[in-house]
């Protein structure tokens, strides 16, 4: 078969973080220590090939890109300094603005100016279209989907639902149409593939973190479980889950004309108590995801782009302002700096949702496409020990 060769591609990657592989002589030795290296997954090496040789075709329909967690072990071991580690997390952010035909991540990820001018007036923007329902600042009691009406952020959040849910396919359906061409069992015949074993292996994975956590914490069981990079990686997946499950739950019981959206209940309260913990959730994984960063204790967190900050920033903020917004329902007076900040956390919530497929959130699609071909084996080992031969 023959690969079109890109010279600019190692160029073209550089502009979305620091990579330095080619000081990279391919010894191997990144893929000896990656403990996620294994039945013929040789990476991070292949890809770093891949990159040299400027064969993006085959780097970007790799699924290996999205399986590593960025663990730190190839990059401590490399006795080139050339940090692989780093140039996985760089062709990472350089495969989401590839998927994305509109050119929005690329200039998210390669412009921290733009970017920046770009996501205040994403905020400001949607806090005033949403200003535009507004209605009057009771002052007896706190009602906050009176000054913002529960119907408005309803079709507000529903449309960036479908915004997101159309661009995110788009996509996500480039990324696996490439993958899919890499994918050796879907591209030999005969094979009965375990599509529904694949389909539950991944929500496992996505679910429990059980490769990070059993093969990526290799050197730091040291640490307390809840100091673990699974840890925190998973509580901000949870986190996230919840206070979208328990948003959804709120509106639900407000449609059935159970409970109001936004009104006082008690804290033991099923969809309050669900958000509660969701929210703290959110808000540890987050805030210790910023001080590893800041502390720059190990490899994976030496080396921080603006990207990845606008993802938890926005993450914290929703997060922090949600709970402003609880402890304002259960104040003796009614705090008219409450209704500003409901504004605040709808705005940043929805410009969060609206980007997820241009930032370092669209992982979250990324990776379950990836683990989802890399569970996908034929049914039986005698299949596999055959397709291993042809």
């Amino acid at each position: 078969m023959s690969a079109r060769v890109d010279p600019q591609l190692l160029y073209e990657i550089k502009k979305y973080g620091p990579v330095s592989i080619e000081k990279c002589f391919n010894c191997g030795t990144c893929t000896a220590t990656c403990p996620l290296s294994k039945n013929g997954e040789t990476f991070p090496r292949r890809l770093i090939r891949y990159a040299q040789l400027g064969l993006k075709k085959p780097l970007m329909s790799s699924k290996e890109l999205w399986l590593c967690y960025y663990c730190g072990e190839c990059t401590e071991t490399c006795p080139r300094q050339a940090d692989p580690g780093e140039f996985m997390a760089t062709a990472r952010r350089y495969a989401i603005a590839s998927y994305d035909p509109l050119g929005l991540a690329k200039v998210l990820y390669t412009s921290p100016v733009l970017s920046t001018i770009f996501l205040v007036f994403l905020t400001i923007a949607i806090g005033l279209v949403i200003y535009t329902s507004h209605g009057a600042m009771s002052t007896d009691s706190l009602k906050l989907f009176e000054f913002i009406p529960s119907a408005a952020v309803h079709n507000f959040g529903v449309g960036a639902m479908v915004i997101v849910a159309l661009t995110g396919l788009m996509n996500m359906l480039n990324m696996i149409i490439q993958v899919r061409r890499d994918h050796i069992f879907m591209n030999t015949p005969g094979l009965r593939l375990n599509w529904l074993g694949a389909l539950w292996d991944t929500i496992q994975e996505v679910f429990t973190q059980r490769r990070y956590q059993r093969d990526c914490e290799i050197g730091l069981n040291q640490l307390r479980w809840f100091l673990q990079k699974w840890f925190i990686h998973a509580a901000m997946l949870w986190g996230f889950l919840g206070l979208l499950a328990a948003t959804a739950l709120d509106f639900g019981l407000e449609l059935l004309g159970i409970k109001p959206t936004g009104t006082w209940v008690p804290l033991w309260n099923p969809v309050r108590l669900l958000g509660t913990l969701a929210g703290l959730l959110l808000v540890y994984g987050v805030t210790m995801a910023m001080i590893r960063r800041l502390r720059r204790t190990d490899a994976s967190s030496k080396y921080s782009t603006a990207s990845d900050w606008v993802l938890l920033v926005l993450l914290w903020l929703t997060g922090a302002s949600g709970f402003v917004l609880e402890v304002a329902l259960y104040l003796p007076q009614p705090a008219a700096w409450a209704y500003w900040t409901l504004l605040f956390h709808i705005s940043i919530a929805v410009e969060l949702l609206l980007l997820l497929p241009y930032t370092k959130f669209a992982h979250v699609i990324y990776r379950t496409a990836a683990l989802y071909f890399h569970f996908l084996k034929p049914v039986t080992e005698t299949q596999i020990a055959k397709a291993g031969t042809d």
